[in-house]
């Protein structure tokens, strides 16, 4: 059995973003030679996430709107957490939108149903963070 592992970097300019790694991951399959198999895709930060969906620009929208409708970043003393930062919200929102994706891959390609793809979701940018891609197989 074959592994893999590369970590992807963001230092997104925004507090708050989505980013389609599908394609970064792909080119990872493809660095591993694994033709059948796992990639596991893990946000290495705790205000960080990775998730599954479509790639529609009013569903990123929807997304925003209900993350900050759930846990608003402000007013800032609203949370416990937040004294010497003022991430509270960002915490919240990556435990709603998830930690990691795990996809099959079948002939070195993501085994997806239509419309689904990888992102990158941040929602406490402006500092450099990354993305564990690990990949095992044959």
């Amino acid at each position: 059995m074959k592994s893999y592992r590369k970590e992807l970097y963001f230092n997104l300019p925004t507090r708050r973003a989505y980013v389609n790694i599908t394609s970064q991951v792909q080119q990872c399959i493809n660095e591993s030679g694994v033709k059948e198999g796992l990639v596991l895709v893990n946000a290495m930060n705790i205000t960080a996430s990775v998730f599954v969906n479509d790639d529609e620009s009013g569903l990123h929208q929807d997304f925003e709107k209900w993350l900050e409708n759930l846990a608003p970043e402000k007013p800032h003393n609203q949370y416990n957490h937040n004294g010497y930062e003022d991430n509270a919200d960002a915490h919240l929102k990556r435990q709603i939108m998830g930690r990691e994706v795990v996809a099959a891959v079948t002939n070195g390609k993501l085994d997806f149903g239509t419309w689904e793809q990888i992102f990158y979701g941040e929602y406490d940018g402006k500092r450099e963070k990354r993305v564990l891609v690990k990949i095992i197989g044959e």
